[in-house]
């Protein structure tokens, strides 16, 4: 259902996208923490029920890093989890926390909020964003994973971000 209240605001520049990235790169590196910390958990689990062998290693992290099944599925957890990070806010109210403390919200022309596919599209396509580069060759202020997802992000003015909460309003 279009938020016609949300459609008519400016598109963010470059230097209020880097900052809103600022933060949520903090952000994120608590979840990349947070993430390898319950996998190395989980996989120490593993090796101390006897599921997995420790195969002559002295140490689990040894053990973890020197087998590239185990090290690619733990780097693989560690991604996804940061992944779903930005995706859930991105579809689930159109911000992330540095987004809101920059005022800032991504959504569709009409101020529809982004699907949890889109939200994956957006990821991808932002190139751990590189894409926001394209900022400063166009002056229509998309990104590459915003025409690539026919999104955009906004600017909110004060009362709007205050107003806002966390279902997508």
């Amino acid at each position: 259902m279009p938020n016609s209240e949300h459609a008519n605001f400016p598109r963010a520049g470059f230097f209020k996208r880097v900052g809103a990235i600022t933060y949520d790169l903090l952000l994120s590196v608590a979840v990349y923490m947070v993430a390898g910390a319950i996998g190395f958990a989980v996989f120490t689990a593993l090796v101390t029920s006897g599921l997995i062998d420790m195969a002559g290693h002295e140490h689990v992290s040894d053990l973890l890093y020197a087998t590239p099944l185990y090290k690619g599925l733990y780097q693989l957890w560690i991604t996804l989890c940061v992944g779903l990070f930005y995706i859930s806010f991105w579809s689930y109210g159109g911000q992330t926390l540095g987004m809101r403390a920059w005022r800032l919200k991504v959504q569709h022309p009409n101020g529809q909020n982004l699907s949890m596919i889109t939200a994956a599209a957006r990821l991808v396509w932002s190139l751990l964003g590189i894409g926001n580069l394209w900022i400063l060759i166009n002056g229509d202020k998309l990104a590459l994973q915003d025409m690539m997802t026919r999104s955009e992000v906004v600017v909110l003015s004060k009362e709007a971000n205050q107003m806002r909460n966390w279902h997508g309003v």
